[in-house]
């Protein structure tokens, strides 16, 4: 296989609009509340794409190095799994791919606040930095939070709160409460991918002692737990255009909801893990879809 095509691979490309669905709400909010830079906008898209890049390769390289990527595993081989790509290989891609993150990062930020608002373009410097650490140690290291049942609370924080406020902020310049209830729908769902994941490599990961949180709690009561997830995306968006309803077509992204609850049912009913990997790409789909019927619709249909 030529090694552009093993590299493609290592980077599941698949992944990456749930990596800017965030960044679409938060910028559709910041249209919605007062103004849009596009520069900003693009940037965040592609420092975004770089978090989730960073991620997809510290993932294969961590649990292939411990074992976790096993024969047993569902889904798509792993590059370090397969023989594909060597662990020096990986870690350079990974140390490549995070010095392009920081790179990103400080031009975005430099491009939304200049040399003017120091505070401001020093928080998000932090922050950024942070979603790196985040990206690398969900299963990186023997202090993986991934391994310890808080992968959850991680994604929802970083795919949820600080993708679609922190979009916002880099525009506006300001925070509207309002706008933790669509970030809110937007971490309940990216959470619902993951969980998903979790629920599909629930018997590997019991052997491999990657202690998930759907290890910690049983396959059954995960099921439940997506759902809950999966009903409280709808409660908060729902919530929202209730809050800020003017028009009929506000309620037009809540019509992606369908779907997924078709997807809930059917999580809800399967016993066997193995069947629950084609309803990833679903979850993963339809969240950004959402993420940009939001947009149209709370923007005048563009």
């Amino acid at each position: 296989m030529p090694k552009t095509k093993i590299w493609l691979d290592a980077l599941r490309l698949r992944t990456l609009p749930l990596s800017i669905s965030g960044i679409i709400v938060g910028t559709a909010l910041a249209n919605f509340y007062g103004k849009v830079d596009v520069l900003v906008f693009v940037l965040a898209l592609f420092t975004a794409i770089g978090f989730q890049i960073t991620s997809n390769l510290a993932n294969d390289y961590g649990d292939g190095v411990k074992g976790t990527d096993n024969e047993s595993r569902i889904g798509p081989k792993r590059a370090l799994q397969s023989g594909l790509l060597s662990k020096e290989e990986l870690k350079k891609g990974i140390v490549v791919s995070s010095v392009l993150n920081f790179f990103l990062i400080l031009v975005v930020v430099y491009a939304a606040f200049g040399k003017e608002q120091i505070s401001y373009l020093l928080l998000f410097i932090v922050l950024g930095a942070a979603s790196v650490w985040a990206a690398i140690k969900y299963t990186v290291g023997s202090s993986a939070y991934g391994y310890k049942g808080m992968g959850d609370l991680f994604v929802f924080i970083f795919f949820g709160l600080v993708a679609v406020l922190g979009s916002m902020f880099l525009n506006t310049k300001v925070l509207h409460l309002e706008a933790l209830l669509p970030a809110c729908t937007i971490g309940f769902l990216s959470t619902g991918v993951l969980n998903l994941n979790n629920l599909r490599d629930y018997e590997s990961d019991t052997q491999a002692d990657k202690n998930t949180l759907v290890v910690r709690i049983g396959f059954k009561n995960g099921k439940t737990y997506h759902s809950l997830l999966l009903l409280s995306g709808f409660a908060t968006l729902l919530w929202f255009v209730l809050l800020n309803f003017t028009n009929w077509y506000h309620f037009i992204s809540l019509v992606l909801f369908i779907p997924i609850f078709i997807h809930m049912h059917r999580v809800y009913k399967t016993d066997a893990p193995v069947l629950l990997d084609p309803e990833l790409k679903k979850l993963a789909l339809n969240t950004f879809a959402l993420a940009i019927i939001f947009y149209i619709s709370f923007n005048n249909f563009l």
